[in-house]
């Protein structure tokens, strides 16, 4: 996977059916990723590293491609990957997993269970048990891996805007966010578009 030379548009939809893989002190959690959502940095009005602002919270942002970058929004953690050159803030969000490794486990970490267990950005990482200190580590050299070999394909891909972004303008609208057409994990799928798992991977 590129995460410095490619478009971060490109890699956010590469990242769909991808394995993700986190290790705790005790379970191996894993699943593919079925939704994820890019941020393009300094152009991007939704984006932390707009105009190039710069706090200690967004440092990771600004580091080399295949760094995480880890924040908290509403209790939430959230897990992004950095996908450009250091000193470039693009990214993309992980905002959705279809569970392999670790269900039952993912069951009690969240409280949830079926589709509810990992359709969300926040959901996901909580079922994962993934801490915040994850922040500023470079993925594969921690505990957070992907494995792009044992990998799936989707069948189709949708593009759409972005879920949250209010009143940024073009930027709330713009279709930047990619999704695994049908598949059940996906955050705030319609039941009625709902297919078996199976069915949306190649």
């Amino acid at each position: 996977m590129d995460f410095i030379n490619q478009l971060t548009t490109q890699t956010a939809q590469n990242l769909l059916g991808v394995k993700i893989i986190f290790q705790d002190e005790l379970k191996t959690y894993s699943g593919y990723i079925v939704e994820t959502e890019a941020y393009l940095g300094l152009k991007d009005k939704a984006a932390h590293g707009y105009k190039g602002k710069q706090t200690p919270k967004v440092t990771s942002l600004y580091k080399n491609g295949g760094t995480i970058y880890a924040h908290v929004m509403h209790t939430h953690l959230l897990i992004n990957f950095v996908t450009r050159p250091k000193g470039v803030p693009e990214g993309v969000l992980i905002r959705a997993i279809e569970p392999e490794d670790g269900i039952e486990a993912m069951k009690q970490n969240r409280g949830k269970s079926g589709f509810e267990l990992t359709n969300g950005p926040g959901k996901w990482t909580k079922a994962f048990n993934i801490p915040r200190a994850i922040d500023g580590s470079m993925l594969n050299d921690c505990r957070l891996s992907i494995d792009i070999k044992h990998r799936k394909y989707p069948k189709d891909i949708i593009e759409s805007g972005r879920i949250g972004i209010p009143n940024k303008g073009e930027w709330t609208h713009k279709p930047l966010r990619y999704t695994v057409k049908g598949n059940p994990y996906v955050s705030r799928m319609r039941k009625s578009e709902f297919q078996h798992p199976d069915d949306t991977w190649k």
